[in-house]
C-alpha cells in the first residue's frame, strides 16, 4: 500500500476524530439502539432504523480513519527547506486580479480550501510543486486557466 503524506497537525486530527467516534458516538449509538428495541416492534421502528444506519456510518468511518491512520506518513515540513514542496504555506498573488492567497500544501486527508489547506493532489499544488520564489505560475482550473505569482515559501 502508498503511504499517505500528512502533516502532525493533520494526523492529530484525524486521531482525535477517531477518538471521539470510538469513546462517545460509538457508545450513545449502542445506547440509542437498546432504547429503540425496548419500545418494540422493530419493522415499524423508526428510532431503531435509524440509530442502526447511524451506526453504520459510525462503523464505516471508524474504518476508515483506522486505514488512514495505518498508512499516514507524517512529514514535519518545519526541518524543509527550498522550493515548493509538501508541507509548503505558499503565498501567491493572482496576476490577473492582484489578490493574494495562502495556502499549505497537505495530504488529501486533511484538505479544506476554506482554512487554507491545498490538497497536494489538487491542480493547483501540482503546478506550484518544484516552483521558487518570484516564479509564475500557470494552473487549469475547472474556472479556467489562472496566473499566479509566488511571493513567499515558508516551512512552518
Amino acid at each position: 500500500m502508498e503511504k499517505l503524506p500528512m502533516t502532525r497537525a493533520g494526523y492529530a486530527a484525524l486521531e482525535a476524530e477517531l477518538k471521539h467516534l470510538k469513546s462517545v458516538e460509538r457508545p450513545a449509538i449502542i445506547e440509542a439502539i437498546a432504547s429503540a428495541r425496548e419500545l418494540g416492534d422493530l419493522k415499524e421502528n423508526a428510532e431503531y432504523h435509524s440509530a442502526r444506519e447511524k451506526q453504520g456510518f459510525i462503523e464505516g468511518r471508524i474504518k476508515e480513519l483506522e486505514g488512514v491512520i495505518g498508512l499516514a506518513e507524517v512529514i514535519d515540513p518545519t526541518t524543509l527547506s527550498g522550493a515548493i514542496k509538501f508541507g509548503a504555506t505558499v503565498t501567491l498573488v493572482d496576476e490577473d486580479t492582484d489578490e493574494e492567497k495562502t495556502w499549505q500544501i497537505v495530504g488529501e486527508h486533511e484538505a479544506n480550501v476554506e482554512k487554507g489547506l491545498l490538497n497536494i493532489k489538487s491542480p493547483i499544488a501540482r503546478a506550484l510543486i518544484g516552483k521558487e520564489e518570484g516564479d509564475s505560475v500557470e494552473v487549469r482550473t475547472p474556472g479556467g486557466e489562472k496566473s499566479y505569482e509566488v511571493l513567499s515559501i515558508a516551512f512552518v
